[in-house]
Parts: structure tokens; C-alpha cells; sequence
């Protein structure tokens, strides 16, 4: 915790009129540093600032308690936010989010401890608006689905390299084949990266519901097998594969969580009404 000298400001008449019963906090927020500041009546040294360290967050919630602060502004920045909006309020503390586009405009600003006071400022007079935070059962799904969501787009990115390499060596299997991450298609894949490289041969692990014949399948699969390509074709595919088990184990978790969310809303549930005998 280290402390700085609290900047001198010129008394605003409108701020008793419009302060709430409440004490504001404001926190600017970096990556490596975050300024905080309190009412002058709460601290001598009502700005300060600290790492961002759990060790020193925890230590930064301890002094906003000290201070007997009940509600903190924070700017969202980036995933900085994250680690203290969780300590804070589980501290206790109301912690308002907002979004820096309302206030990035405001002129006078110029350093990190101006921003931290300016935003303890605009809070203690009730001109700042949280922006929405589900409860934490929420955030917990909606996190697994953005992983989910980034999985299945680098395995999107994994198979497009796939299918380069098959270009590559003019092996057009995706003119037989809608999709070659189907049944037809991985077939394909494998026999290829087992070493065969007869079309004929290939052709046979065509799946009876594959609207195009085996001969057909077969006429598309000559090809000039490089071997830079073929490794290429080889860990991309690998990748996929592996980006499909990823997907399939994010997905049991998705339904754990689903589940548990579901046994609070029925616990959470009124009971049904009687009905009346009379």
C-alpha cells in the first residue's frame, strides 16, 4: 500500500445537495496498479494506491472497510476488473461498473490519481450508473460458453488449414463431400494419414447415406501427396480432433452448472396454490 498526497479541490456547492447518505469510494484501474480514492473526511491520505496482487487487493479492500466505505466505482477496463470486483463484493461492498465511454470525455483529467478522485467524485453524487453484472451462477455459465464459443473457432481455424493442405496437393475431397469433418469425411482423413493413397481404396470408406458414388469419390481423390503438406494435414486435423474433446468436456461442465441453476430456480419456486374446496 503506498500513499499519495491528496490533491487539493475546490468546494463544489451542488455536492451536499445531490451526496447521498453514503460513503463513495473510486478506483482507477491498470494492470499492474490500482489508485484509489475516499472521501477526504475518511483518510489523511484519502488517495492511495496499490498492486494487483490478491494479496494487495485483499489489502485494498481492508482500507476501503477501515474507512467504513459502503459503495465503489470502478471503470471497466479490459479483465482488470475482474479479480477485485469479486473481493469487493464479497467484502460486503456495492460495486458499481461502469462504462468508461461515459466518463472518458470529461475534460480535466490527466493522470491516474485525477481519474481515481474524479470517479469518486461523480459516485458520491449519484451521476454514475452500474452497468448490468448477472449473479455469479450466471457469470459462471456465461464464461463456459464464451470458452466453448472460442473452441469451436479455433477448431474452425484448425480445419481450414486441413482443408488448404488438401488443396494444396489438389486432393479435392471437398467436392465429393459437403462436409469433411463427417462421417465420409474423417474416414477419408484417416486412411490418408495411415498411408493410403490408392483413390480406389479411399473411396470404399464412403458412408452409404454420401450422395455421391464411390466412383465419384474415388475420381476426386487423385492427388500429389507432398509431404510438407501431408504434415500440415496431419496436425491440423490432430488439432480438430482435439479441440472436439475439449468441446465435448466443456460441454458436461455447461450441463453441471445448468443443473444446479435449474435446482436453485425449483427451490427458488413458490409453492403451487391449493385449490379451493368450497
Amino acid at each position: 500500500m503506498n500513499k499519495i498526497k491528496a490533491r487539493p479541490r475546490k468546494k463544489n456547492r451542488t455536492r451536499s445537495k445531490f451526496s447521498p447518505d453514503r460513503r463513495a469510494a473510486g478506483i482507477d484501474l491498470a494492470p499492474e496498479v490500482h489508485y484509489v480514492a475516499v472521501p477526504a473526511d475518511c483518510d489523511e491520505q484519502p488517495v492511495r494506491y496499490f498492486g494487483t496482487q490478491t494479496a494487495e487487493l485483499h489489502a485494498l479492500a481492508d482500507w476501503l472497510k477501515a474507512c467504513k466505505i459502503t459503495t465503489v466505482a470502478m471503470e471497466a477496463t479490459g479483465v482488470y476488473w475482474i479479480p477485485l470486483f469479486q473481493i469487493l463484493e464479497a467484502r460486503g461492498l456495492e460495486v458499481y461498473l461502469v462504462n468508461a465511454k461515459h466518463v472518458k470525455n470529461v475534460p480535466g483529467r490527466k493522470t491516474d490519481v485525477q481519474d481515481c478522485e474524479w470517479l469518486q467524485f461523480l459516485h458520491s453524487v449519484g451521476l454514475l450508473q452500474a452497468s448490468f453484472r448477472p449473479p455469479a451462477e450466471v457469470c459462471a455459465i456465461r464464461a463456459l460458453l464464451r470458452h466453448r464459443d472460442s473452441l469451436v473457432r479455433t477448431a474452425c481455424d484448425h480445419i481450414q488449414r486441413a482443408q488448404k493442405a488438401l488443396d494444396q496437393m489438389n486432393v479435392q475431397i471437398h467436392r465429393v463431400v459437403t462436409d469433411i469433418t463427417g462421417k465420409t469425411g474423417q474416414a477419408i482423413l484417416e486412411a490418408i494419414l495411415n498411408g493410403e493413397r490408392r483413390p480406389e481404396v479411399l473411396a470404399q470408406h464412403r458412408d452409404p447415406r454420401c450422395k455421391k458414388s464411390a466412383a465419384e469419390i474415388a475420381a476426386a481423390l487423385h492427388g500429389d501427396w507432398r509431404p510438407e503438406h501431408l504434415f500440415t494435414l496431419r496436425q491440423s486435423f490432430k488439432a480438430w480432433q482435439y479441440h472436439q474433446e475439449l468441446m465435448v468436456e466443456c460441454e458436461a461442465e455447461l450441463e453441471k452448472q445448468v443443473d444446479g441453476l435449474c435446482d436453485q430456480t425449483t427451490e427458488a419456486a413458490p409453492p403451487k396454490a391449493r385449490p379451493d374446496k368450497r
